[in-house]
């Protein structure tokens, strides 16, 4: 009997109980007298009046019964009165309670039997109507007392309870299950004081549930010992089951399933799993796809096998957990050749490094393997036109170029030429296709083969990148040497021009403004030589927090007051060896970058941080080797950087300012310089949101023989080196006239006559040469009697280097300063002993020509 049916035979016999305990029916005996006794006296009081005066009370009294008469009748139609017994009960439901297959008893609040149905006498074996408490007709049975005695406690405390007890059987049987049911009758705001007791023999019940318990550990046991595998797999690669059969072929421990141990990947081999993951399909649809892969066992050899993968796909296109079976072919291996020859054609698909699919004239695909279900399988559509179309996997871009390919394919064209794409992913992933024709089948119309090419283009594209790079700064760099030898007679003439005329001369401004144009030109091929990395490097071990704190008061004098500077500092940062003017180049450079993307305003913050060798490898940069670096960063949160361009933000000439605000070189600059330096130097930005250049340089060592950086004491003028901007005014304050006999050696001639006569006109005896066979011819004409070699580096005939070295070897002491419009670094490694040299970076002022020769002259 379900609850339902047991609450309603349970509020009828709650009725039928009642009528039993009132044992009369409704109503008043004192209102039915008081009512007799009015009408009595009424009539009464009629006699008493006389027959002549009676009639008017007694229409009155006929007018008051009339008018009660008609109340009760209107009473009775709308329901508020009843007639006949309210607490009379159906003869249909008490005969349903009385017969129900379940024993039911009724209690009183002091434990006495109220009311008791046939079912109940039959099942305690009660004789004829001695209905007795639960708790008498258990009393004898200890198993059965401690569930009897939490029925009780439910029953006084007012709640249900259920419980299932094993008691002895009748004759012939060997015990039955009995089920007791305790609940209270009525409740709420009509307390009735009762409880009620159910009892039903629920032997068969508990039975048939063994049985099918039975039959099902019986059909696990045939599924764990069958002789195929059977496994299921959840869509985020968990096994939930495995057959105790497979476990054994893969040499596994069940105690690992459904502990979340066990992955999918571990059983598959290779790539595989991507097979079975990446399967869909429409909402509600079931399918069954054949596998021919292997699986690998927990020593790692690999087992061939065939699987029947079974999906069901829920109501939103969710795949549920498969079930799916496995059959060995490895012991198809000497049985049959044709089995043979299948499994290892299998095993060669699967395990091909190309991604292979067949697919039909409109591209979609029939069959694949391991790594075209790892390859394509995330990028296909599972809905519309396009579902489970290769074509779906390339940009709209490419897919004509796809879609042309296999069109040939199916028109059994040879020689297609293989397809570059771009692949549906978001990112800049790439693919190669061949398509190839079928020479038979019924759906298939094409075989197509693909080739993840993304990593090959990223290392083109860098190679590419690279080698213009390289190419830039070798043409940079030839220009610049050729250049600066103009720009020096440029420079070396203005010097004359201005000595020569008053700043009251009216062609005055003109040669100021010769100079001013003439610097300008040499900054820009010192840029050129920053970006080839080709320029001359002072480096010095330099405290870094030191020097980016000296440095924020030019910056915050640079960036304006609209944009907040904030320098962060890691603790104890390890030493550099950087050359600190070029060093400052860069900061300067990114700094004035970044307020130039702040237009309203923003926030400017360097910091700097210690870098591991171990969190080195978090960075994902391309490029950079795991060591230990000093990161310096400096982000803004001006425009940021776009996408397109953010490639080329490191070319030579590139920018985005305006015309006549920009170079072009800035950002070259410091690429090469960081280079140059041994460092590496990425860019992150988000447009909108801001940019951040990360800057590590290598950490050093430091030795014994290391130079450390002098402290700033002031912050050098915008755009000038410290080092240079100092040498200058040592040579404005110190006499720069001098004595002695100097071999100027320069194959420009006009640069030699000029630099020849500045020499001259601070009183130094000058010998002029055109190039090294000329120089020792020269000074041996002069019997060797000279006291410094000023002298040019690429010359031809005999260069500079080999001139210094014939000269040492005549007079291992003499002084030698090279000029040159290359780095210093192009020729330092042929000379023994650089130590033994000058070096002075053309184009270079008077001024400073002559500081540099009284320099080595003293020495």
């Amino acid at each position: 009997m379900t609850h339902p049916q047991l609450d309603r035979t349970l509020d009828v016999a709650r009725m039928a109980v009642d009528r039993t305990r009132s044992g009369r029916h409704g109503g008043s005996i004192g209102l039915v007298l008081f009512l007799a006794v009015m009408l009595s006296g009424a009539g009464l009081g009629i006699i008493l009046v006389g027959r002549a005066n009676a009639e008017p009370y007694l229409l009155a009294l006929l007018a008051l019964l009339a008018m009660a008469g008609v109340f009760l009748l209107l009473a009775v139609a709308a329901g508020l009165l009843r007639l006949g017994d309210t607490q009379a009960v159906s003869p249909i439901l008490k005969s349903i309670v009385d017969r129900a297959p379940d024993g039911l008893l009724v209690t009183d609040a002091g434990g006495r039997v109220v009311y008791a149905n046939a079912a109940y006498l039959d099942l305690t074996d009660a004789g004829g109507d001695d209905a007795r408490p639960i708790e008498r007709v258990f009393v004898a049975d200890p198993g059965v007392s401690e569930a009897v005695y939490r029925l009780l406690r439910a029953a006084r405390e007012g709640r249900r309870l259920q419980e299932e007890v094993r008691v002895g059987g009748r004759k012939g049987e060997a015990g039955r299950w009995l089920r007791l049911r305790v609940r209270p009758l009525g409740g709420g705001r009509h307390p009735t004081g009762l409880t009620v007791w159910s009892i039903a023999d629920v032997t068969r019940e508990l039975e048939r549930q063994e049985n099918a318990f039975q039959d099902l550990q019986n059909a696990i046991d045939y599924l764990d010992h069958a002789p195929a595998g059977f496994f299921s797999v959840d869509a985020q690669g968990e096994i939930g089951y495995l057959n105790a059969t497979l476990a054994e072929w893969l040499d596994y421990d069940l105690a690992q399933v459904g502990s979340g141990e066990l992955k999918l990947d571990q059983l598959v081999a290779g790539q595989g799993a991507a097979l079975l993951t990446t399967l869909s399909g429409a909402a509600g649809e079931v399918k069954t796809e054949v596998f021919d892969i292997d699986l690998k066992t927990r020593g790692g050899r690999t087992l061939p096998v065939r699987l029947f993968h079974k999906v069901a796909f829920g109501a939103d296109g969710a795949p549920g957990a498969s079930r799916t079976l496995v059959l060995n072919r490895a012991r198809d291996h000497g049985s049959d050749p044709q089995r043979l020859a299948e499994v290892r054609f299998m095993r060669f698909f699967h395990n091909s490094p190309m991604a292979i699919a067949t697919v039909d004239r409109p591209g979609k695909i029939i069959r694949s393997n391991v790594l075209a279900a790892r390859l394509f399988g995330p990028l296909l559509k599972t809905e519309g036109p396009d579902a489970s179309s290769i074509l779906s996997v390339v940009t709209e871009r490419d897919r004509p170029a796809l879609e042309a390919a296999i069109r040939k394919a199916a028109d059994k064209q040879g020689e297609i030429a293989p397809v570059d794409a771009a692949l549906a992913s978001g990112g800049e992933h790439y693919a190669r296709f061949y398509v190839a024709a079928v020479e038979e089948g019924d759906q298939e119309a094409a075989i197509v083969y693909g080739i993840e090419t993304t990593e090959q283009r990223t290392l083109q594209n860098q190679l590419t990148q690279s080698q213009k790079m390289d190419l830039v700064g070798k043409l940079a760099g030839g220009i610049a040497h050729d250049f600066n030898n103009v720009l020096g007679a440029i420079m070396m003439a203005t010097d004359f021009l201005v000595n020569a005329h008053k700043p009251t001369d009216p062609a005055f401004q003109d040669i100021m403004q010769i100079r001013q144009n003439a610097n300008r030109a040499a900054g820009l091929v010192r840029h050129l030589l920053a970006f080839s990395r080709k320029q001359t490097l002072r480096p010095q071990v330099l405290n870094l927090a030191e020097s980016l704190s000296d440095l924020s008061m030019l910056l915050r004098r640079l960036i304006g007051e609209n944009v907040s500077l904030s320098v962060v500092h890691g603790r104890d940062l390890w030493p550099i060896k950087v050359d600190i003017a070029q060093f400052e180049q860069v900061i300067v450079n990114l700094a004035v970058n970044a307020r130039d993307a702040m237009p309203d305003g923003g926030k400017l913050t360097l910091r700097t941080a210690d870098i591991s060798a171990e969190e080195s490898t978090r960075f994902t940069y391309q490029g950079m080797p795991i060591g230990e670096y000093v990161l310096i960063e400096v982000e803004d949160t001006g425009t940021g950087v776009a996408p397109e361009i953010r490639d080329k933000i490191f070319d030579p000439f590139f920018t985005t300012k305006e015309v006549n605000k920009g170079t072009g070189l800035g950002l070259s600059t410091v690429y090469g310089i960081v280079k140059q330096t041994g460092g590496f130097i990425y860019v992150d930005s988000e447009v909108g949101k801001g940019t951040t250049f990360r800057i590590f340089l290598p950490r050093y060592i430091p030795g014994a023989d290391d130079v450390a950086a002098p402290h700033l004491t002031e912050a050098p003028a915008a755009g000038i080196a410290m080092a240079a901007a100092e040498e200058v005014r040592r040579a404005a304050a110190s006499d720069l006239t001098g004595q002695g006999s100097i071999l100027l050696v320069e194959d420009e001639e006009g640069l030699r006559a000029l630099n020849a006569r500045g020499l001259k006109s601070r009183g130094y005896n000058v010998i002029e040469a055109g190039n090294g066979v000329e120089a020792i011819a020269t000074l041996a004409r002069e019997g060797g009697r000279v006291d410094l070699v000023v002298s040019d580096v690429v010359m031809p005939e005999m260069d500079g280097p080999t001139l210094l070295k014939q000269l040492r070897e005549r007079n291992p002491d003499i002084r030698f300063i090279f000029v040159s419009g290359y780095a210093e670094d192009a020729f330092e490694k042929s000379l023994p002993d650089p130590s033994k040299y000058s070096f002075l970076a053309k184009p270079f002022t008077l001024k400073q020509l002559v500081s540099a020769v009284k320099d080595a002259m003293g020495r």
